[in-house]
């Protein structure tokens, strides 16, 4: 598929990503992303963007911390020539899936030796899953571009959670008859 423009956009209502994908073709393709396929899928696609840009044969990372800055430098030289004012064009294009969006329900990714992430999006768990799916193929620059549209609507969508594992504090309720934490005790809660 040769991809038009990418859109992705936190809907409050749902509680999910939209992700809107149109081609050359004039066909758009509309998906829904939950928060815990999100949150799963996106280290993957981080690793995989490093993996295509440290393949670049004319700058060759060996080591993991170069390719991640490498990475990092493709994609700032990317957003920096980007275009994400231009609105999601959705005149004169067909919808092959139909209006409602695809609830994605599995994701597979093969990072292939052409320099490019094959991304199969998939519903295809319980009773209204349609069964359909959309594949993707994409150079690290598009890569770049989705994640980018991810973690943006990701900070709309407050889904990222702050890490509470090295809190130190004592967390107690106001009422002295509720639940109580103190570290090293186990919760317990009172009926």
């Amino acid at each position: 598929m040769n991809i038009h423009q990418m859109s992705v956009q936190y809907d409050e209502r749902q509680d999910r990503l939209s992700v809107r994908v149109s081609n050359q073709v004039k066909q758009e393709f509309r998906l829904w992303l939950t928060r815990s396929i999100t949150l799963r899928l996106l280290p993957h696609l981080q690793a995989a963007v490093v993996r295509l840009e440290s393949r670049d044969p004319q700058v060759m990372a060996t080591d993991t911390t170069a390719q991640q800055m490498l990475a990092e430098l493709k994609r700032e030289n990317f957003l920096s020539h980007a275009d994400f004012s231009t609105p999601f064009a959705t005149q004169n294009l067909s919808l092959p899936f139909g209006e409602a969006p695809l609830l994605i329900t599995d994701v597979q990714l093969k990072v292939l030796n052409g320099g490019r992430l094959n991304l199969l999006l998939q519903d295809k768990t319980g009773e209204s899953a349609s069964g359909a799916s959309l594949e993707l193929n994409l150079q690290a620059t598009l890569l770049h571009g989705l994640l980018h549209l991810i973690e943006a609507a990701l900070k709309k969508a407050k889904w990222q959670q702050p890490d509470f594992s090295n809190r130190t504090d004592t967390v107690e309720t106001l009422q002295s008859d509720g639940p109580v934490y103190r570290p090293g005790e186990h919760v317990s809660t009172y009926a």
